[in-house]
């Protein structure tokens, strides 16, 4: 089996773990409130990721390490896991996760928004052209189809989901000037999202043992959408031949989450929704066609 057979086995088995992730939020959130399943998930990924630290014998890596490290950790662990999913849990909270996902996958438009002032990149036309396809993408699906009046249905939920995506683009920018170990560099995130986490649910929630369909949920969510997957999603980029044969492969998530969403949480899926992810990923698509960093742009995915 060569290694880019390999890489490619690696990338389905995470986008299907990824196209789990959204019905599973809204499963665990009828259990836990958003911050508790912050909490508990945050704990679980920790825990998976101390584990493959062990299984690929870099434990030693986690004492290897300056105090601008241990700084910039601290930092990262702030925006994810911490801020990250405090707004994108709550996002799911608020909205149906027909809505909340496909608003959440608008990331890749905001890593190259945000790359103009912070990595000093130039907003091309071809990329003015993707921003404003995936935008319209956006009113599409946070006003239900009904373009001619634009009466957003939740503002403030549509808001919290694209806001997490801007707090994702942000944690992949910055990790670009850490040369680290990935799974070094995440551990210590989520041990510093740990502790804002627990401080959190201490001031805002009750901190109680959740049901055991709570913390299954929780266990679940902690693992697979921000432990595992991600140590297999660099697999797959490491055995690759290049990042963009797998990258594309990536964007079946959100409609393979769409068909999970109607089947298991049992939502009727709008046709506005559908619509309006084939316009978010066809901006994101666009860009990575022409963008002359697509490299760089397909490893933050």
């Amino acid at each position: 089996m060569t290694n880019q057979t390999k890489a490619y086995i690696y990338t389905i088995i995470t986008v299907l773990l990824w196209s789990t992730v959204a019905s599973a939020f809204k499963i665990a959130l009828q259990e836990l409130d958003f911050v508790q399943l912050l909490f508990y998930a945050s704990c679980f990924s920790l825990l998976s990721l101390l584990a493959v630290l062990v299984v690929q014998r870099k434990i030693h890596l986690l004492i290897d390490l300056t105090k601008r490290d241990l700084v910039y950790s601290s930092l990262l662990g702030l925006i994810n896991p911490t801020i990250y999913y405090l707004i994108l849990f709550k996002a799911y909270d608020m909205l149906p996760a027909q809505e909340a996902q496909p608003l959440n996958w608008t990331w890749p438009i905001m890593l190259t928004i945000l790359s103009v002032p912070l990595l000093k990149q130039k907003l091309t036309s071809k990329k003015v052209i993707a921003i404003s396809i995936a935008f319209l993408g956006v009113i599409v699906i946070s006003s239900k189809g009904n373009l001619t009046e634009c009466k957003l249905t939740n503002i403030t939920g549509d808001l919290l989901a694209i806001g997490s995506s801007v707090f994702w683009a942000l944690f992949w920018i910055f990790n670009i000037k850490d040369r680290r170990d990935p799974v070094v560099k995440l551990f210590y995130c989520f041990m510093f999202g740990c502790i804002y986490n627990f401080i959190i649910i201490t001031l805002l929630t009750d901190f109680s043992i959740p049901s055991f369909k709570g913390i299954t949920s929780a266990a679940y969510v902690g693992l697979f959408e921000m432990g595992i997957s991600f140590i297999l999603w660099l697999k797959a980029l490491s055995l690759s031949r290049d990042s963009a044969s797998v990258g594309i492969i990536a964007y079946i998530t959100p409609f393979l989450s769409l068909v999970l969403i109607h089947f298991v949480v049992g939502e009727t899926i709008l046709i506005s929704s559908i619509i309006g992810l084939i316009l978010i990923v066809t901006g994101i698509l666009f860009q990575m066609l022409n963008y002359s960093a697509k490299t760089t742009h397909n490893n933050l995915l």
